[in-house]
């Protein structure tokens, strides 16, 4: 389904006044995508290098689960007011410093690893001051994307920046599989930090004069509950944060698991890089696909949780890498799907000056609660099963698709 769609939605590329790629009229799109692109290509690099690096250093699948929850605790602390600076201060001004600052956490990371001091301790420190860091950079840089494009583009815009993120993925992990050998992580880590310069020229060269910049958030005020309040007065954004934050909790913790699944299950750790490159090219189809709507449904949100739940415990049984290559499609597509089309729904209901705290929100139940689905899917997979600990996220998931799809037909959302 997938594929023949997405092959057809390539028709809509030369339409300027629509389709999947309309965004990219924009001069301020082209640059700061075309950076983005590069610069999380390193990022997928870096990520899927430690996944090596702490599994060779421990051999365990709770390391991994503790290191993803470092990364993320931060953002489920500090996320709901990082989302309001975002909205108080110049969110370009902020995303060149953020990236700054990655840029050096990484390089300092190959340092360590290239010099032989590095240990789990260390890369815990440093994973989680790359969590800080990253906690402040996801609001500004995502609100950034609303700023480059107007109005009845915006959606089309979020789309693509999921699919920029997710299609880098493709060639990160890849990279990092075919790479580790010859060069080893501590490598990948600098090439990492430099990649980081064609994010900072992205954002740097854009023209201020083609931006579209909403009012800054005053000073003062309780911008985070105000936030929160919008939400829970919402119907239609509560169910979908209740729904998006459980799916996010429990069904997106592949990245902990198929470590261990490539190494015990499928004979090779390595096949771990190159699964996760083809969800990731399943990531970016799902993330086109939301792009080339013209509006996005809680249906389609709906559908999109059951598919990525039955793809989770099809991973999780796969009994060779070429069946786990054939769910990693449907994993990683219905995956962007659902966060594209969240962020899209959510983008267009709330006001120009509250998005940098909405976009907090959902990365905070995105992010922010892999500190605890991570720890709990790595503890399954050591003392349960390596598959158990996908197959009761997938699980999770058809109950939370199910009682959306429920929800759906019972308000006739879509029809209002």
């Amino acid at each position: 389904m997938y594929s023949s769609l997405l092959l057809n939605s390539m028709t809509d590329f030369s339409d300027k006044n629509g389709g999947m790629f309309r965004s990219l009229k924009s001069f301020n799109a082209r640059l700061f995508f075309t950076g983005l692109l590069f610069s999380n290509v390193g990022s997928w690099l870096q990520l899927t290098a430690t996944s090596f690096l702490l599994y060779r250093l421990t051999g365990s699948a709770v390391a991994l689960g503790i290191n993803a929850a470092l990364q993320f605790l931060p953002m489920l602390i500090f996320g709901a007011w990082a989302g309001a600076l975002s909205d108080r201060y110049n969110r370009q001004r902020t995303t060149t410093i953020t990236q700054t600052l990655l840029a050096l956490q990484a390089i300092t990371l190959g340092i360590c690893d290239l010099t032989g001091i590095i240990n789990v301790p260390i890369v815990f420190v440093l994973t989680g001051a790359l969590g800080l860091v990253a906690a402040i950079d996801n609001p500004a840089r995502r609100g950034l994307v609303t700023q480059l494009v107007p109005e009845e583009d915006m959606s089309n815009a979020i789309s693509l920046n999921v699919a920029v993120m997710t299609g880098s993925r493709i060639f990160g992990p890849a990279l990092a599989a075919a790479l580790v050998g010859p060069l080893g992580t501590g490598w990948l880590f600098i090439i990492n930090g430099i990649s980081y310069t064609t994010m900072l020229y992205g954002v740097t060269g854009l023209r201020k004069s083609e931006m579209f910049l909403p009012p800054l958030r005053p000073a003062g005020g309780t911008p985070v509950r105000d936030g929160l309040r919008f939400v829970r007065q919402n119907e239609r954004l509560l169910v979908l944060f209740i729904v998006f934050t459980v799916v996010s909790t429990f069904t997106f913790n592949y990245g902990v698991s198929l470590p261990k699944l490539a190494d015990k299950e499928w004979g090779d750790p390595k096949y771990y890089g190159w699964v996760l490159a083809v969800t990731s090219a399943g990531s970016m189809g799902g993330a086109l696909l939301t792009a080339r709507l013209r509006q996005v449904s809680y249906k389609w949100v709906a559908t999109n949780v059951i598919l990525t739940a039955f793809a989770n415990i099809g991973m999780g049984w796969s009994p060779n890498v070429w069946i786990a290559f054939a769910w990693a499609i449907p994993l990683g597509g219905g995956a962007a799907a659902i966060i594209t089309a969240t962020n899209s729904i959510i983008q267009n209901e709330a006001p120009s000056d509250m998005r940098g705290r909405m976009l907090s929100l959902t990365a905070v139940a995105y992010l922010g609660s892999t500190p605890i689905g991570g720890p709990i899917t790595g503890w399954i997979a050591d003392a349960v099963s390596v598959q158990w600990s996908l197959g009761y996220g997938g699980i999770i998931g058809v109950f939370a698709g199910v009682f959306m799809s429920v929800w759906i037909w019972r308000s006739g959302v879509d029809r209002k």
